[in-house]
């Protein structure tokens, strides 16, 4: 059996479990790029429209 270096395990299980913890806020809180430009451009066109029925 190989040896292996304490160190370099206690590190990958800290990276392995940091990336979980990552990828559970990415589904819990993230939004796509697309997702946040399209709720943009509506906001946007709304206000567009309100200004417009304002004059």
């Amino acid at each position: 059996m190989k040896p292996i270096n304490l160190n370099q395990a206690r590190k990958a299980r800290a990276r392995a479990e940091a990336k979980a913890r990552a990828d559970e806020n990415a589904v819990k809180f993230g939004r796509s790029k697309a997702d946040r430009a399209k709720n943009k451009a509506a906001a946007d066109k709304a206000a567009r429209d309100l200004d417009g029925h304002k004059r």
